[in-house]
């Protein structure tokens, strides 16, 4: 199943996301990035943060360096930096 999700996502970063003019997302990696590299450190527990990390991806957001956690947790880098 997280291989099929990987590879979904894998399909839009080619298909989708490279006919957009500008990059839209505002955290560094990106979000697709993020999710594959969540999925391939958490298996189907990623798939929820990859999620919550797209729901953080929007126009009020600072964005900004967001890696991946090292260990399961919601928080993202800015807020595990405080």
């Amino acid at each position: 199943m997280v291989k099929k999700l990987i590879d979904l996502v894998r399909w839009y970063q080619t298909h989708v996301s490279i006919q957009r003019p500008f990059r839209v997302c505002r955290y560094e990696p990106s979000c697709s990035e993020y999710m594959v590299e969540a999925l391939q450190r958490f298996g189907m527990k990623g798939l929820l943060l990859g999620l919550a990390r797209i729901l953080r991806c929007q126009p009020f957001s600072k964005g900004g360096f967001d890696p991946v956690p090292l260990h399961f947790t919601f928080k993202s880098y800015m807020d595990r930096q405080r």
